[in-house]
């Protein structure tokens, strides 16, 4: 390609090569061209060299509309609206938001407007549950590729999050990483060039924390690490000793690369333990670690600070005034009482756990395994009659690795089998550590060699009893009927595998009208998540028990609208996790209901209830966010056993006093939750004076949609567009529409049949989508391929009673003639920049479709979107014979170059808007280049439509 010919194909310029036109693409280069057909979208950009071509490639005019093409106003309409939502590099302030299938709301672009200002990005997203920081993280990553300033990206997860990442990555952002971790490594390295690795490779990654955070592989990462990484659950790695050590090593190697941006999410960012916390916050900058010893709060540290963390609970949303954005979270509580025979086995089960504590000498290795098995046993037996009946069925020592002699003779091994046994014990009876919370739900094992007579007995005695004797179960159907008849689908959690088949039968068996599901750690994370996707299939409305393999990873609100605590949670973020899958950004319902059940004289139930919950609960309440337990676990848990297995007298129940200051370790727990509380107000107190205000977002987040459409626009479009094209969609008393795509024209069936669409029977336009219906966004390819086929028809002149490029119409709702132009503006924006003592040039492309208003004395007014579609939606008042339509649109075409002058003028306006908007937003990307913007001319006119005043002559 010459020089010559190099200059003429810009980005944004048209192209006449194979026998179509072309715009030619950001991407191309002086010997290989991306070209977009003139009518079509940019996902599959074709590519040719034109040294190659047959025929040389040479610039093309846009061709003007034809009278002859004339159609309705509708018809003109509907070819703004597709032109409009084809639009991917939008005009607008944030480059990312024609490329996500997300409408997000104002104050998610806090964090977004956050980064930007930064040179290099260090944001610290710690908003409260369910607020929505995947979505404010991912629009970060967005926003960064399509600025062109990064190419790959990571996201750093805890292992039974990455499959909920990979998903929200591709469904909301278009983004498609690899899942990295043991089962994946393997697979994704087969067949790797020589020389090259995984995150060489595969530009966009989602990687376990735990895969990723040994010596050997962490080392490896730091060198080949993308330019952007995304931590959540970040709270998990700013933590030493205990094994957490490796996981803050890799993110302080990856920290100290000073371009690399960094992205941290946690809902909990402090939990008392001020070492994690300026762990955390020495990621951002190594400075902020110095706040740890000066406590002022004018420090001019902290205003910094205030710069790189963004922390807001919900009540903080209401400023927005964006709507109803949060359900009403309506809690409720209900006790059982033991009777008959199950007291008697649970009683029973208490004395031997009694036995179990005070048989060893304290401080042994086989004190500890009494004291796991014993807690153990109380928690199975609290749960479910089958739990119990595992545990009690389970060795504890063969869960260990030990038998035979080995089992009585462990000082050689020891320390091994004591971490063994700590780590066993966190996962299975306690809830895991604060900073990695289980997910298993595998019952653990109790029986102790020697007591396997007296077990067993217990075992027996527990199978004999039916559902029908259970005073848990039977508190739960009497409660969760009267929230089945007001409408609401409940998640029934539960702690352990056995107990949630328990409860999945006996509720199949009462409420045969539900579609009751259980979900448990037996399914691997996509298994569970097609099952989830399945009951949307269901004729019956949902009733889904789950084991706390779901309370992370998988978004219910979209179908469920209440939380049953059928086993409490022995953590409180574990509980609040768990009401947070359902009561989060997207919930449709007004209401949602939470009920806890507990049991009144259940020894267990009432410690954990008052000494965790009602304390974590008081404190939410006063500061309007969750704070975590304090560290050392252990030592509450030990406190609450005592407290429980110490107890002769049989008076306490969940009901009954606790004395906190009777205990020594109770007293040093709620010392320390005390802290905790004034640590976390003291914070939120200093960093929520600095946030992003909503007038300073709102008029940003308006200019983005005002260019780009809106869900209703999406709506509009499909609708009018399908029934144009004899396959009308059909709304039914849910909400949602029937889509016959098999009605459609021939030719654009086969393009949605390629792309893997016609399966798609039932469409909605909102979030989330009502019954089994795919949600259908502006970027949905079912969008694209509409817009594309239908922009095409226009192109050519064709079926100009669905979609045309021209009209004119008598309308008694006209004073004066009025000419409406619809442009397409598109303005190349080229942006230089230092990197690695390296001059990089990017090219980027902003489009926008625009209509302005003509009047008889050429007096030029830009409409606004509401006006435009008002306009072109003024019904006509009589007909307008062929050679009059004809006059009109001819003198309307005649006109337009006359009008180039003031079209061009526009076209250079709205490029200096679009460098404004994008140096305004990324004001500190300005030291590290310049930036330069170019209309494309000239502009194209896309349509010309013309109302007629009807004079009410013949």
């Amino acid at each position: 390609m010459s020089a010559s010919q190099k200059l003429e194909f810009n980005p944004g310029s048209i192209v006449k090569a194979r026998g179509r036109e072309w715009v030619v693409l950001p991407q191309s280069e002086a010997s290989v061209l991306y070209l977009r057909p003139l009518g079509g979208g940019e996902e599959s950009p074709t590519v040719l060299a034109p040294a190659l071509e047959r025929d040389s490639v040479q610039p093309a005019t846009f061709p003007y509309p034809s009278p002859e093409h004339s159609g309705t106003q509708a018809a003109g309409l509907l070819l703004r609206d597709a032109l409009m939502l084809k639009l991917r590099a939008g005009a607008g302030p944030f480059r990312s938001f024609g490329n996500i299938a997300i409408e997000p709301r104002a104050y998610q672009l806090v964090p977004l407007m956050m980064a930007l200002k930064q040179q290099t990005i260090r944001l610290l997203i710690a908003d409260d549950v369910g607020i929505g920081k995947t979505i404010e993280a991912g629009l970060i990553a967005r926003e960064m590729m399509d600025r062109g300033e990064i190419n790959r990206l990571t996201v750093l997860c805890p292992p039974h999050l990455c499959e909920q990442w990979q998903k929200e990555l591709s469904n909301r952002f278009h983004i498609h990483p690899v899942v990295v971790r043991s089962s994946t490594a393997a697979k994704l390295e087969r067949g790797l060039p020589a020389g090259t690795s995984i995150f060489s490779e595969y530009p966009f990654t989602v990687v376990s924390l735990d895969y990723i955070k040994s010596k050997n592989r962490r080392d490896a990462f730091a060198e080949q690490c993308p330019e952007f990484v995304i931590v959540d659950e970040a709270h998990t790695c700013s933590r030493t000793g205990q094994g957490r050590q490796q996981r803050y090593e890799l993110l302080r190697d990856l920290a100290n690369e000073a371009d690399r941006h960094l992205v941290l999410l946690t809902a909990t960012p402090h939990s008392g333990d001020e070492d994690a916390f300026y762990n955390l916050l020495s990621l951002l900058d190594k400075e902020f670690a110095q706040l740890k010893a000066d406590t002022r709060t004018d420090h001019p540290l902290r205003k910094k600070l205030a710069e790189h963390f963004v922390q807001r609970r919900r009540q903080d949303i209401k400023e927005w005034q964006e709507g109803k954005l949060f359900p009403e979270r309506l809690t409720a509580e209900v006790t059982y009482r033991l009777s008959g025979e199950w007291n008697a086995i649970f009683q029973e089960v208490v004395s031997y756990a009694q036995e179990l504590v005070e048989r060893e000498q304290e401080g042994t290795f086989k004190a500890r395994m009494n004291w796991w098995a014993a807690l153990a046993l109380l928690r199975c037996i609290s749960s479910s009659p089958q739990a119990a009946i595992r545990a009690l069925n389970t060795r504890l020592d063969n869960v260990l690795g030990l038998n035979g002699d080995n089992a009585n003779n462990t000082n050689a091994d020891e320390a091994d089998l004591l971490e063994t046994l700590e780590a066993q014990g966190y996962a299975s009876v306690l809830d895991g550590t604060e900073d990695n919370l289980t997910t298993g739900d595998i019952e653990p094992g109790v029986a102790q060699q020697g007591d396997i007579d007296r077990l067993q007995a217990l075992v027996e005695r527990t199978r004999t009893l039916t559902a029908s004797g259970d005073p848990k179960l039977k508190t739960l159907i009497q409660n969760i009927g009267p929230m089945l008849d007001e409408g609401h689908n409940p998640v029934v959690f539960c702690r352990y595998i056995a107990t949630a088949e328990y409860l999945a039968e006996a509720l199949a068996k009462k409420f045969k009208d539900r579609e009751v599901l259980y979900i448990t750690g037996n399914l691997n994370p996509t298994e569970r998540q097609e099952r989830i996707e399945a009951l949307k299939e269901s004729e019956k409305p949902p009733l889904l028990i789950a084991t706390d393999c779901l309370s992370e990873g998988i978004n219910l609100q979209d179908q469920f609208t209440a939380v049953i605590h059928y086993d409490l949670t022995w953590n409180p973020t574990r509980h609040e996790q768990r009401e947070g899958r359902v009561d989060r950004f997207g919930q449709q319902a007004d209401k949602v209901k939470t009920l806890m059940l507990y049991g009144d004289d259940n020894p267990i139930d009432g410690a954990v209830l008052q000494v965790i919950i009602r304390k974590a609960d008081n404190i939410r309440k006063a500061l309007g966010v969750s704070v975590p337990a304090p560290e050392n676990e252990e030592r509450y848990m030990q406190a609450i056993l005592n407290t429980v297995l110490l107890r002769k007298d049989g008076e306490f129940g969940s009901k009954g006093s606790l004395d906190l200051f009777s205990n020594e370790h109770l007293q040093a727990l709620d010392a320390k939750w005390e802290s905790a509380r004034e640590k976390a107000r003291l914070h939120r107190t200093i960093f929520a004076q600095n946030r992003l205000k909503p007038e300073e977002v709102m008029p940003e987040w308006q200019k983005a949609f005002a260019v780009l459409g809106e869900a209703s626009d999406v709506e509009r479009f499909v609708v009018t567009a399908c029934e144009r094209l004899e396959a009308p969609l059909n709304k039914n008393s849910k909400g949602f529409y029937r889509i016959p795509l098999q009605h459609l024209p021939l030719q654009l069936k086969e393009r949605l049949d390629i792309a893997g669409l016609m399966h798609i029977k039932h469409v909605d336009f909102s979030y989330p989508t009502r019954g089994n219906a795919e949600f259908i966004h502006r970027t949905h390819p079912l969008v694209s391929h509409v817009a594309d086929y239908l922009t095409e028809l226009a192109m050519a002149g064709e079926a100009t009673a669905k979609i045309a490029r021209a009209g004119a119409i008598f309308s008694k709702e006209i004073e004066s003639k009025t000419t409406i132009y619809l442009l397409r503006l598109r303005s190349r924006l080229s942006i230089k920049r230092t990197q690695a003592a390296e001059q990089i040039t990017r090219e980027l492309l902003a489009e926008e479709a625009l209509a302005f208003a003509v009047d008889t004395n050429n007096q030029v007014q830009q409409l606004t979107k509401a006006e435009l579609v008002s306009m072109m939606q003024i019904p006509p008042s009589k007909n307008m014979a062929p050679e009059a339509r004809v006059r009109e649109l001819n003198t309307a075409i005649e006109n337009i170059k006359p009008l180039t002058k003031t079209f061009e003028s526009l076209a250079n306006e709205r490029a200096q808007q679009v460098l404004t908007d994008h140096r305004r937003t990324r004001e500190a990307a300005d030291a590290r280049g310049s930036y330069a913007v170019e209309p494309q001319l000239p502009v194209d006119v896309m349509g010309v439509y013309v109302l007629v005043p009807d004079m009410g002559l013949l």
